[in-house]
């Protein structure tokens, strides 16, 4: 991992726990069989072994309940912008050629080769945005040159390879929102469809960030029934690309390579869940296979704002004097399949980042004005709680009624208000005595409205937008900060380690650059206002939502996988070992451990 993330980046986190139970679980036998194990070695008979360092994997932070969230990232060996370039300069690109077919592979076949392809969030748009001084569109034509322009990656390397296809993650968030608002939906109204499981318990808590899902899985396992089963945008691309691109082109995901560029750290861990790989989707492989078989990721490597600033100098590439235009069609391959490549263009995907929708893809937003839009007549009720990042809204119909409660709860602070808010009561202990009683979930009670903005308990919400940062994903945790920027602009060189700690920003100035960053994110609505002004008139709610559902529909149907393998994930309770009984180790291996805790070996 690129060295730009230390626990003093960090700004609301949950510090890592006492016990990291992976690294050590075992120490390695020596190949010498000991002569007698209760002969006394002294110091000058003890012979020395090269022991091979221990090594965390992301495979092994997720199995364990040592720490949480940010805190891991400081573990990561792989998915940086070196793994990018070593990748790509060990591969050359499949050979592509395009006809009155379509894409399709050359004649030489895929041999060892790779195709490319990348997918790029939003926020991380608007942190080069902001860092350079162009708008959020720019940004993105900045991206592309980089990632697949003959100034860009292309220009240099072993090979020459880089990305073919570069998607905007806006287009799969689409789908994300309105089948979040069918969750919440069938959720209200009790009913499951036929062959679908029973939707979480509500409320439903949003699952898109990844830092909020460690930490539920390893600290409150209560709260996993409420989770949403939606992959995240990043998830989803990375299954939309691996199926579609493997199909149509007849190559095997595994020479499908995908990167994801992204505003957070742990994205990475996200992209390592077992549970997000072509084991998930691919029907009848895990009885199929015979033989030892790794799982292909959906996402190959994650890399932040602020590594896209590194991979860019490590290829001694500068970003802003690459072309603030669209590629050229020389360097632009139609996506194979001509009825889902609308479906996954960056030009053609609808956006909506406005103040209202907030900073994290607006899940929140779409769930209330699709009921808002069901329900005629309807007015939103806002309060504020005790900080920006809290924020509380109730649908009331036109009599004064309550039809629906949501939420928005932003960093871990106010995510442990809400889980408390959310943990069931004990039994008490005492002879005949009886819990306490909470209330249900999605209860439906007459209020007024004023009563209506008061502070809820939590249980009667039907949805809750979490996210782990506060600000939302603009402020996330890799991306491009003040100092960075200006690093990266050449308006700051401190000389010395005193000049670079007076240069540190303030925090009036990391909120002054947050600012500029979410400015940055919502230019993209007037972007798209101006180019669609004299097109035609905005889709409708419903006709946005009809619009999605045939897009999954063909999706599904073009691979002939069920919808909810492609769109769908799991959760698991993740359980310390810390405690617990090991197998037990020979003397040999205990008087070693033993030797290493007193003073620190012999």
């Amino acid at each position: 991992m690129s060295a730009i993330l230390s626990a003093d980046d960090l700004n609301d986190f949950i510090s890592p726990g006492v016990a990291c139970i992976k690294p050590v679980e075992s120490l390695p036998k020596s190949a010498k069989e000991p002569k007698n194990t209760y002969e006394v070695t002294t110091e000058d008979k003890v012979e020395p072994e090269n022991l091979p360092p221990a090594q965390i994997s992301l495979t092994d932070c997720l199995a364990c309940s040592g720490c949480v969230t940010s805190a891991e990232a400081v573990l990561i060996s792989l998915q940086s912008h070196t793994e990018v370039l070593n990748t790509l300069d060990a591969y050359p690109e499949i050979p592509l050629t395009q006809s009155h077919h379509g894409t399709t592979v050359g004649p030489a076949g895929p041999g060892n080769g790779r195709i490319f392809v990348a997918s790029v969030s939003p926020q991380v748009r608007a942190s080069l945005a902001a860092t350079y001084g162009i708008s959020e569109k720019e940004a993105g034509y900045m991206i592309d040159q980089f990632l697949r322009g003959p100034q860009g990656l292309r220009s240099g390397g072993k090979q020459g390879s880089a990305f073919t296809w570069v998607v905007d993650t806006n287009a799969m968030r689409e789908a994300v929102l309105v089948l979040t608002a069918d969750e919440v939906s069938e959720s209200l109204e009790g009913a499951t469809k036929e062959g679908q499981e029973a939707p979480p318990k509500r409320p439903i808590l949003s699952s898109a960030c990844p830092g909020w899902i460690c930490y539920a899985e390893k600290t409150h396992p209560f709260v996993l029934p409420h989770l949403s089963r939606l992959k995240s945008p990043q998830a989803m691309s990375g299954t939309f690309l691996k199926t579609v691109l493997s199909k149509s082109l007849g190559v095997p995901p595994s020479q499908i390579w995908h990167l994801a560029v992204m505003p957070c750290f742990d994205k990475k861990l996200e992209a390592s869940r077992e549970e997000l790989t072509d084991v998930s989707w691919q029907e009848g492989l895990e009885q199929n296979i015979t033989e030892p078989y790794e799982p292909v990721r959906d996402v190959d490597c994650v890399i932040t704002s602020r590594e896209l600033l590194s991979l860019a100098s490590s290829r001694g590439l500068s970003l802003p004097s690459l072309p603030l235009q669209p590629l050229s069609s020389t360097y632009s391959l139609p996506f194979p399949e001509k009825t889902l490549g609308s479906f996954i263009s960056f030009q053609n995907s609808p956006v909506e980042q406005s103040l209202a929708t907030g900073t994290s893809g607006g899940y929140l937003h779409h769930v209330l004005t699709t009921f808002q839009a069901r329900n005629p007549g309807s007015d939103l009720v806002t309060n504020r709680g005790r900080n920006s990042d809290v924020v509380e809204y109730v649908l009331m119909s036109k009599d004064g009624q309550p039809i629906m409660k949501a939420a928005r709860y932003y960093g871990f602070r106010n995510i442990q208000n809400l889980v408390r808010k959310l943990k069931p009561a004990r039994a008490s202990r005492m002879p005949g005595a009886k819990p306490v009683a909470k209330p249900m979930a999605g209860r439906r009670q007459p209020m007024s409205r004023n009563a209506a903005a008061g502070a809820s308990s939590g249980s009667d919400y039907a949805y809750v937008e979490v996210m782990a940062c506060p600000g939302g994903c603009t402020n996330g945790g890799g991306q491009i900060r003040v100092e960075d920027a200006r690093e990266a602009t050449g308006s700051s060189q401190p000389a010395d380690a005193a000049a670079s700690e007076a240069s540190k920003p303030s925090p009036h100035e990391q909120r002054a650059w947050l600012a500029r960053v979410d400015e940055a994110y919502f230019s993209m609505e007037s972007d798209s206002e101006t180019e669609t002004v004299d097109k035609s008139q905005p889709l409708s709610i419903v006709d946005k939502e009809t619009q999605v559902h045939e897009s999954l529909q063909r999706w599904s149907q073009f691979m002939g996988i069920s919808l909810s393998k492609l769109v769908y994930t799991t959760y698991r309770k993740v359980e310390s070992d810390v405690g617990k009984e090991q197998a037990p180790a020979d003397d040999t291996t205990r008087v070693v451990e033993l030797a290493g805790k007193i003073g620190g070996g012999w």
